[in-house]
């Protein structure tokens, strides 16, 4: 395994919305194959052709899009593992299915689902396996002549394995260690379906195989199924070249009981998407990070962070560095806690190290979905500076500078009115004097005529400070006051002080 080439793989399965625990498999994979020098291969396991949706395929490569986690091999780009849908190598499969049958690993079941729900009817906890297969319709339990005619007369039937009994299976996980399973608690799993479609089972192992995928990492909800996989492993004829196995933990919910899920998103108020999902069926919109204003780099960093560190202190980190520091062995086997103030602080963190240039086609974007027409690029790029530390979300972006562009809607009066007396008006006239005189404002200069000007004038910065920003932004907020009026400028800023003052005479 050590000279083998490392090739990792995603197979999400084109159902519904990409979940965060699922870009998280994704950027982990990424991440190792290109610490390792290798590829990393996007294969779409579409085989549950009746839980199938359309556009869910386009969704999770849009998503992976937005992410930057771009695959090496996949239904688009291609590769000499091609296809990499798993409904087109349908005919792959039965060959496998069929040798097991052949050499005893596997048999025909011709049971109907009435037959099954009659079983799960009479016995609790019902498992198709060894305590009950011999009272079921199979080649197990039926004559060879029997089992000859079914198949002559094309009866619907499934493959099953047949899992061996009274036996240990053990595997080594690349996180949890030494994970041993007891053949008797599992089930024969269907390998192949009706259909003629194989089962996640069949698939997963034999497309594993043929791809080469040297090591695969997976959610730990799938560890119920590893003696199911390491058994066909075996069966097949391919133990020698079976990946080494991860099983990442789970990304919990924020009170750190059970699988985070949609339903607590919706619940608690944040998304658990990447993206926004719309399920037809449900007539239903779930939101996700980058519509709430998530930056992708943020959103890989926080996932990154969800069960891994590298060791130190270091929180934010780009992906090339994530690329140069991951390592598998730094992976939690506990779960993760999702906890949603966290998610937004990586979100400021990373809009705060971003270049404005880099934020304006974003910003832009925001200002323009709420009405806010952008003139000039220049005068946006300065905006974003002045504002950027004061976002936590893109949205953010319109409160925090849409005043730089339209002259507030409303202002706070109420913050001001009751305190507002004639000594406050003379003062905001004679500064309005003072301005008609000046080319233009710098901020420090014209900070410092403002204070002089209190001096004269007897007043305290509590005063007027706040009369001024409400004047000029319309509320309590916004960065260094005197840096607004220098980016509005002498006639904006006198234009606001005017109509406030009419405002506040009122």
């Amino acid at each position: 395994m050590a000279d083998k080439k490392v090739r990792v793989r995603f197979a999400p399965s084109p159902t519904g919305g990409l979940h965060l625990g699922g870009v998280r498999t994704v950027l982990f994979n990424y991440l190792f194959a290109k610490k390792h020098g290798g590829d990393f291969v996007l294969r779409i396991e579409d085989t549950d052709q009746n839980r199938y949706v359309e556009g869910a395929e386009q969704y999770i490569l849009d998503c992976l899009k937005w992410c930057g986690l771009t695959p090496d091999e996949s239904p688009v780009v291609g590769g000499q593992y091609a296809p990499y849908r798993q409904s087109e190598r349908k005919a792959l499969y039965r060959q496998y299915a069929e040798k097991l049958v052949m050499e005893g690993h596997a048999y025909y079941a011709f049971d109907t689902p009435e037959e099954l729900d009659a079983k799960r009817k009479e016995i609790p906890n019902f498992q198709y396996g060894q305590a009950h297969r011999d009272e079921l319709r199979n080649s197990l339990s039926l004559s060879e002549h029997e089992v000859d005619a079914l198949l002559d007369a094309h009866t619907p039937h499934v493959i099953r394995i047949k899992m061996p009994t009274d036996e240990t299976i053990s595997f080594n996980d690349m996180i949890r260690g030494h994970v041993s399973f007891e053949t008797n608690q599992v089930d024969d799993k269907v390998l192949l379906k009706a259909d003629g479609m194989p089962t996640y089972h069949l698939a997963v192992v034999v497309d594993d195989y043929l791809m080469k995928i040297s090591h695969a990492f997976r959610g730990e909800e799938w560890l119920p199924s590893a003696p199911v996989h390491l058994l066909l492993w075996e069966y097949l004829g391919w133990k020698a070249d079976m990946p080494q196995w991860a099983h990442l933990p789970l990304i919990l919910k924020p009170d750190g009981h059970g699988k985070l899920s949609k339903r607590d998103g919706a619940r608690l108020g944040f998304p658990v998407y990447a993206m926004e999902w719309y399920d037809a069926k449900a007539d239903e919109f779930t939101p996700g990070f980058r519509e709430l204003g998530f930056l992708p780099e943020a959103f890989l960093n926080l996932l990154a962070m969800l069960g891994w560190n590298d060791g130190g202190d270091q929180e934010i980190f780009t992906l090339d560095e994530l690329i140069e520091k991951f390592s598998i062995d730094r992976v939690s086997k506990a779960g993760a806690k999702f906890d949603y103030e966290k998610a937004k602080w990586y979100n400021a963190e990373w809009i705060k190290r971003e270049s404005a240039e880099s934020l304006k086609s974003k910003v832009k974007s925001v200002l323009t979905d709420k009405g806010v027409t952008v003139k000039e690029d220049e005068y946006l790029l300065k905006i974003i500076d002045a504002v950027k530390e004061r976002c936590i979300l893109l949205p953010d972006f319109y409160q925090q500078s849409a005043y730089f562009f339209e002259v507030p809607k409303e202002l706070d009066v109420n913050s001001v009115k009751p305190k507002w007396n004639e000594a406050k008006n003379d003062f905001f006239n004679v500064l309005i004097g003072l301005l008609k005189d000046e080319a233009s404002i710098d901020a420090v200069a014209f900070e410092a005529q403002f204070k002089a000007l209190m001096e004269e004038k007897a007043l305290k910065a509590g005063d007027v400070m706040l009369p001024f920003r409400i004047m000029l932004v319309g509320g309590k907020f916004g960065p260094h006051v005197f840096d607004i009026a220098a980016l509005l400028g002498k006639d904006e800023t006198i234009n606001r002080i005017e109509k406030a003052l009419i405002v506040f005479n009122s």
